[in-house]
């Protein structure tokens, strides 16, 4: 199922949201470990790199904002709608915001160990250069309906 056919399914439970906009979109690393984690509900927060959003001109995410989660196929898992977007320096990402991601053992020290290496690579990747105060956008998000 693609993501507005999920879209599709969830306006005939909930027609209220039914002319709402929705971003269809997979995590950037471990899609469908992820889409999984989200799935299950362990996985309420992600995180990425804010001068990505600048360079590729996007929008931040906002409060309220709907989403289609996607596996490594394209293919829509579930929806969530995000609660809440902050953004902080890498340095100062919480213990509480790890344990969200869901990932790993939810420690902090994992958190940091994945997102230093994925971060690194997608600065690399633009040429920029990677520290530990690089801008982190963390979103706080409920899983709201799965697909069957």
């Amino acid at each position: 199922m693609d993501a507005k056919q999920l879209w599709n399914v969830f306006s005939e439970h909930y027609p209220e949201h039914q002319s709402a906009d929705y971003q269809a979109w997979s995590y950037g690393a471990a899609a469908d470990e992820l889409a999984d984690l989200t799935v299950k509900g362990i996985k309420t927060a992600t995180a990425s790199a804010y001068e990505l959003y600048a360079l590729e001109n996007e929008p931040l995410p906002k409060a309220g904002e709907w989403n289609v989660i996607l596996d490594d196929k394209g293919q829509a898992v579930c929806i969530t709608q995000t609660t809440n977007v902050s953004v902080v320096p890498y340095n100062e990402v919480t213990k509480e915001h790890a344990f969200k991601e869901g990932e790993g053992d939810r420690s902090l020290t994992y958190w940091k160990e994945v997102h230093q290496d994925f971060f690194l690579k997608e600065y690399q990747a633009k040429e920029l250069e990677f520290n530990e105060t690089i801008p982190v956008v963390c979103e706080e998000f409920e899983m709201v309906f799965k697909a069957n």
